[in-house]
């Protein structure tokens, strides 16, 4: 797994959602981001998608797909990984 885009994106999530009482270190890239993990919400994952278009060039085609690849910050990565333009 890329540590470098692991913590990358520990970064973004922490910025674009103000979580500004986290650092990276406190967010395990293992648990889940919604619900009894991170406990995001559905605006959350809009912020999430604009991360995903506006540095790594990744397109959704539909609000499932995000589903499935907003599991966790290593579900993300795993995608960004196999999927990015930029």
């Amino acid at each position: 797994m890329n540590e470098e885009l692991i913590l990358a994106l520990k970064e973004q999530i922490i910025e674009a959602l103000n979580l500004e009482e986290m650092t990276p270190a406190d967010i395990d890239e293992n648990v889940l981001l919604f619900g009894d993990g991170l406990g995001l919400d559905s605006i959350d994952a809009l912020e999430l998608i604009v991360i995903l278009e506006k540095n790594y060039g990744i397109k959704l085609a539909s609000p499932a797909e995000g589903k499935a690849i907003f599991g966790s910050i290593a579900s993300i990565a795993a995608y960004v990984e196999s999927h990015r333009t930029k």
